[in-house]
Order: structure tokens, then sequence, then C-alpha cells
């Protein structure tokens, strides 16, 4: 019989440093989706968007600051512990349907590598280290970040509701957006709710591609998603939730800049394009393959969006 504390999620990167990591360690590591970075990459790129989002309205470029460039390692950190933390409060949900889905049933908690009580432990240092780069920034970004939990406890209970989880995680996922802006600003206008809006179509496109993996799998665990609930017609959606990103995204570049920084969204858009016509739900490996491609998305919708807080504008307001 196999060892199951060396069960690998179907999903997992293939040779990551994780399966070299000390056995005691790698159930754990694997809890928190060490293994996976993308869902790490995709929770931080909105921290940076709103990190510069935020720097264009007190007018001036980011990452000319010391201050900047602390709080892109700070929400680096609190990435990658608040989403190991959520992943580990989702698995403690799901651990029952984890163990119904071929591509989740290798997860530490269905496969028996980690026990319920060692995965509440672990959640909670994770929020630990959470809380401890909150408790940094300024109040209002504190009170912010604590109105984030009430999206994280709710969301592996929506997939059970709602034929939308993916909108629930747009919600969740991308209160960084808020956050980072907060954190340079002190307060929320409508720029960074705009920006939010943007990331939240960005969310739901991406994450209606992830979920073409298990249509099947979900359809036998009553698992509702976008994905089943869009069926032929998710390429059709997915460009939609895109284009309306897009539009949003370039919106709350020009709105914080200037009406020509919209213009360094058209690598993202051309990404997004990619992505669409790539798609094919009958090829799990592929939708696997385009979700993971996202990292690159937000790298280039970050790019514009710091490119656009130093490049003057084209056109003058001057007569």
């Amino acid at each position: 019989m196999p060892d199951q504390t060396q069960a690998v999620p179907g999903d997992a990167v293939v040779r990551s440093w994780v399966e070299r990591a000390p056995a005691a360690w790698r159930s754990y590591f694997r809890l928190a989706r060490l293994d996976r970075p993308i869902g790490t990459w995709l929770l931080y790129w909105p921290c940076v968007f709103g990190l510069a989002v935020g720097a264009g309205v007190d007018h001036r470029g980011f990452l000319s600051k010391g201050q900047d460039w602390l709080l892109l390692v700070l929400f680096a950190i609190g990435s990658v512990a608040m989403r190991g933390a959520g992943c580990t409060y989702n698995d403690i949900v799901d651990r029952h349907i984890d163990a119904r889905v071929a591509r989740t049933r290798g997860r530490p908690i269905p496969s028996g590598a980690v026990t319920v009580a060692q995965a509440w432990k672990f959640a909670g240092a994770q929020c630990g280290i959470g809380l401890l780069i909150l408790l940094y920034l300024n109040w209002y970004s504190v009170a912010l970040g604590g109105l984030s939990l009430v999206l994280i406890a709710l969301y592996p209970f929506m997939k059970r509701i709602t034929w939308w989880p993916q909108a629930w995680l747009g919600l969740t996922f991308n209160w960084g957006a808020l956050l980072g802006f907060a954190a340079l600003t002190g307060r929320s206008l409508d720029i960074d709710l705009v920006l939010y809006g943007g990331c939240f179509f960005w969310t739901l496109g991406y994450d209606t591609i992830y979920a073409l993996q298990d249509v099947e799998d979900d359809a036998l665990a009553g698992i509702k998603s976008t994905a089943r609930l869009f069926g032929s017609q998710a390429r059709t959606w997915i460009f939609l939730f895109y284009v309306l990103a897009l539009g949003l995204l370039a919106a709350a570049a020009g709105f914080a800049f200037h009406a020509t920084a919209a213009v360094f969204m058209l690598p993202a858009g051309l990404h997004f394009l990619w992505q669409v016509r790539r798609i094919d739900p009958e090829a799990s490996e592929s939708s696997l393959r385009i979700f993971r491609s996202n990292r690159d998305a937000g790298a280039l919708i970050a790019f514009g969006l710091i490119v656009g807080s130093w490049i003057p504008p084209v056109l003058s307001a001057a007569p």
C-alpha cells in the first residue's frame, strides 16, 4: 500500500521543491499549496495593483519611495501566509468532497496525511503571520483586512448553494487591491473600487477556466460552478469577463494616472485573448496550463500600472 504521507494531488507542480522537503513538513507544505504557487501569485498581484494605483493618487511614480518596496515585501509574505491559511481552512471544510474528486483526493486531509486537528492548528499559525503583517499597516487597513475574514469564512460553502462560487472567489481573492490602496492612502475611493471590479471579472474568467477541469467530477459530487453553468458557452462567457476586466483595469489606470496610461493595459488584453483562443473544455491539462498562465497576466497588469505611474501623458491637458 502506498504511503499516504507521500500522496501528491493531481494538480500539483511536477518535481516541485516540496517533494524534496523533509517528510515531516511535506504534507503541511502541500496543505498550504506551496507546491502550487499560482494561487499565491493571484492573491499577490491585486495587492501590487492597489499599491500602484494608491501611488498614483499621491501623484507620484510607484516604487519612488522606500515604503513602496517594503510594502511589496510585506504583502508578498502576507499573500503566502493567507493563501495557505485559506487553503487549509477550505480543505478542512471540503475534506469529504475532496475525497470523491479525482484531482483532489490526494490532498493531505482526505489522504490521511494530516488530521483535522493538525490542520486547524496550522491554519491558526498562518493567520498569526498574516495578522502581524496587517498590524504594521494603518488602522483603516487593519479594519479593512478584518472584513475580509467574512468572505474567507463563507467561500467554501458557496459551491454548495450557488452556481457562481467563482464570483465569491472574485470578491475574496481580490481584497488585496483595496488593501494595497488603503495601505498607501489610508482610505477608499472610487478609483480602488473600479480596480477591484476589474480584478473581480479577471477572477471570474480564470477561475471558470480552472473549474473546466472538474466538470464531470463536480457533477457527480453535486458541486456547482460557472463552468458547469455555462457548459458549451464557457468560452464566450470567459471572453466577456476578460473584456470587462480589461475595461475596468484600463479605467483605473486612466483615473489614477492619466488617460493615456490606459494603453499600458494592452499587453494584458492580448494575453487574455490568447487564453480565450486556447481554451478547450474537453482538455483538463490545457485548462490547468491556461489557468496558471494568469501569473503572467497579473505581471503584465502590474507592469502596465507601474509604467503608467511613471510615464507622462502623451496628450497634455493644457491648451
